[in-house]
């Protein structure tokens, strides 16, 4: 029988005495914690610190993780390896990379090869855990690689895993703002941590569940106008490349109509220095018009609002409006009599539209609360909704403009008249156009008057960004166990080339199967969490299939492909880190619960392997999971588990194929059954199908339910939203060849 305590050594000069650990088996061993304190704070009846020395909390909760991982260690390990030397080697290993970790400061310190090579600076926005960042760190091309400056997003877990990893372990400083975007001082607050820094690349995916096809729509989901503040702080820091990642559903959403609205808002970022250009053309369109004259006036001031600040577009807009209210005053005695103006409903709404229009500021302001009520409250699929959003779309502006249309319409004025009519009902629609529909508008001016290629050549100035069509990247394309599909957006700067597509890094038959991400962490059951590696018996395992799945575990270089002489397993990558040796200072992986864990060295739990655990499951779940693995398919273990009475509202298993690429990993976690053993994935294995390194530790809440989703984003929401990793830094790598 083996016994595992504690007990103190012989005190030092300072009266403090060394805790050991003692292992009594057939060699009596004992290994050092690196721990001291004095004699009167030991409960050596309970092995615990007592209260009374200032860092017991710290000190127990080591000591608690070293017992348990050198318990799990002598259990598990094959009786011929328990060596004395194994098993102090095993234990110390956990106490020396503790001590290293606390030893490290905070200071960024790059290996030497890459001190002197070309800094792309990059931010990321919407960073959820950092996909994105990783793979931006990984890329390298030649003498250029990145720096990270800062990541952004509202969620306290998503700060601390971003801290966590960039701060603390990798010793990078960069800097995180968690703020929401859509407040009004995010820009500043943003440029302020930036401290003038140039930004060369910006990434980001905005949250998108509102046109997610893997989820419902909802209408007026409050994340829907996150696009339009990422595009804001586009304009403002001017990158030279921009990506937005986004879900393949943005692609039909409202029959491609969103897809265009946002080719269209990017290619509406303007370039200040060279606008006047377009001003200038404006002005002399004007000077040689008469017919057309008032439209004219009403693009030229619609075109300002691009080059104005906050305060100045409130000017700008009043103006405009107030242009178009005394045409209108001129042209109602025209159409109706006094008595008639002063009581007719459809004068009114004309009047109470523009009115409405000029405050377009309060409306979005009023807009953004009702959504944010709506999400705060659930509101969906009730009785509430419709009304909600009924609301909702009678304050937007392009209803407003429509209801005056009608207006118009209901008021059958003369014939004569018809031309006046038109210019207002136009110049309101330009009054809500975005640059590009202005410029289509134009078009057809400068084409009557002969100038389009001048118009042409002003455009070509004035454009900030070029886009091209945005294109669906396959994620198993770019050495990634996982056939996610996402759309990208990669707006070029127009001194930059034009990026149109991300070329794939591993052919067809070089993808990376499940099997081969996953096979070495199948060491653990229900119920369990490990810490530390295991070897792995395929042949006891896979008793007769051996050689089948040893087929699926190849030797790769680090970009995924094929490499049979110098190459690593995807699982070897995976725990080596895809780094290369770039951060000198790098720490071993830690976790902890919170920042006030963070800013204790002491009370991280330092460990080769973490993210590693299962939830408890009762054995009807357990069955249940067994029956549709064996059957290999939810739907046809369906009638097997009515018949046994083990069948369950849940809409989808996925039960994972060995020799294929996983399906999307998305952010619950019993979605997926492993393709081995009854049980849903752990973080660590999710990661891994994400591509993440094992170094990189998600931190705070495992998981979480109810109400508190909406609030917290748990280890697992953590790796379902990510970007993966390796397709970033194909990406990034792609960025790298061509920006100058």
């Amino acid at each position: 029988m083996i016994r595992i305590k504690y007990y103190l050594d012989k005190a030092d000069k300072n009266k403090k005495s060394p805790i050991h650990l003692f292992i009594r088996q057939k060699i009596n061993l004992k290994v050092a914690t690196g721990e001291k304190i004095l004699e009167k704070d030991w409960d050596k009846k309970n092995q615990v610190v007592l209260e009374t020395e200032e860092n017991y909390k710290s000190i127990n909760k080591f000591l608690a993780f070293l017992k348990k991982e050198a318990e799990n260690y002598l259990a598990t390990e094959p009786h011929l390896n328990l060596t004395e030397k194994n098993i102090k080697e095993k234990i110390s290993s956990l106490v020396n990379i503790r001590k290293e970790n606390a030893e490290l400061k905070i200071v960024c310190g790059e290996n030497s090869v890459y001190e002197n090579k070309e800094k792309i600076s990059f931010i990321d926005l919407f960073a959820g855990a950092g996909g994105f960042s990783e793979g931006f760190l990984q890329a390298e091309y030649g003498d250029r690689i990145y720096d990270f400056l800062l990541g952004s997003d509202i969620n306290e877990n998503c700060e601390l895993t971003h801290v966590a990893r960039y701060n603390h372990q990798l010793g990078i400083d960069a800097e995180f703002l968690r703020q929401d975007i859509t407040e009004p001082d995010f820009l500043d607050t943003l440029l302020k941590k930036l401290k003038n820094k140039k930004v060369d690349v910006i990434c980001g995916g905005p949250p998108c569940q509102s046109f997610s096809l893997a989820g419902k729509r909802k209408k007026f989901d409050k994340k829907d106008d996150l696009f339009a503040h990422y595009l804001t702080v586009i304009r403002a820091l001017r990158p030279k490349y921009f990506i937005m990642e986004n879900v393949k559903g943005i692609l039909t959403k409202e029959g491609g109509k969103v897809k265009d609205m946002i080719l269209q808002e990017i290619k509406s970022i303007v370039d200040l220095n060279d606008f006047h250009l377009l001003l200038s053309f404006l002005s002399k369109l004007r000077k040689n018009e008469t017919e057309k004259a008032f439209t004219l006036d009403c693009y030229s001031l619609r075109l300002q609002f691009e080059s104005s600040t906050e305060k100045d577009i409130e000017k700008l807009r009043n103006n405009y409006i107030g242009n178009i209210e005394n045409k209108f005053r001129i042209l109602t005695p025209k159409i109706v009599s006094y008595k008639t103006s002063r009581t007719d409903k459809n004068i009114s709404t004309i009047r109470h539209g523009l009115d409405l229009l000029k405050r377009n500021k309060e409306l979005a302001y009023i807009r953004k609360k009702i959504i944010n009520e709506k999400s705060q409250n659930d509101l969906d699929n009730d009785f509430f909704v419709d009304k909600f959003d009924e609301f909702l779309s009678a304050i937007e502006s392009d209803s407003i403009i429509d209801q005056i249309k009608i207006a118009f319409s209901n008021l059958q004025s003369s014939g004569k008249f018809q031309s006046e009519i038109d210019e207002i009902i136009s110049a309101i629609e330009i009054y809500n156009y975005s640059f590009d529909e202005c410029i289509q508008g134009l078009r057809f001016f400068a084409i009557n008057k002969k100038v389009e290629n001048e118009f042409d050549d002003i455009l070509s100035h004035i454009r900030l960004y070029n886009i091209d069509q945005p294109f669906i990247a396959l994620a198993s394309n770019y050495g990634v166990p996982q056939n996610r599909e996402r759309v990208l957006f990669i707006g070029c700067r127009k001194d930059q080339k034009v990026i149109r597509d991300i070329p794939v890094t591993v052919s067809g038959k070089e993808k990376v199967t499940v099997f081969e991400a996953l096979y070495d962490l199948d060491i653990i059951g229900n119920d369990e969490e490990k810490f530390t590696y295991e070897n792995i018996d395929l042949k006891s395992k896979y008793n007769g299939k051996t050689e089948k799945m040893e087929l699926l575990i190849r030797k790769r270089a680090i970009d995924g492909k094929l490499d049979n002489k110098q190459g690593m397993t995807y699982a070897e990558w995976s725990r080596k880190g895809r780094l290369n040796g770039r951060f000198l200072n790098m720490k071993h992986p830690f976790y902890v619960k919170n920042f006030s864990e963070l800013s204790n060295c002491s009370t991280h739990i330092v460990a080769p392997l973490h993210n590693h655990k299962t939830s408890k499951q009762n054995e009807d779940v357990l069955k249940r999971l067994e029956i549709i693995q064996n059957a290999g398919d939810y739907e046809q273990a369906k009638k097997r588990l009515k018949e046994v009475g083990l069948d369950s509202e849940k809409r989808n298993y996925n039960v994972l194929k060995p020799d294929l690429q996983s399906p999307t990993v998305m952010t619950i976690p019993d979605d997926y059954i492993h393709f081995a053993s009854p049980r849903a994935l752990t973080v660590r294995e999710m990661a891994r199908l994400q591509s993440f390194d094992d170094s990189f530790v998600f931190q705070g809440k495992r998981t979480t339910g109810g109400k508190d989703r909406k609030h917290t984003v748990p280890q697992y929401t953590l790796v379902g939203n990510a970007v993966p990793p390796l397709m970033a830094k194909a990406i990034a790598l792609e960025i790298l060849k061509h920006i100058h």
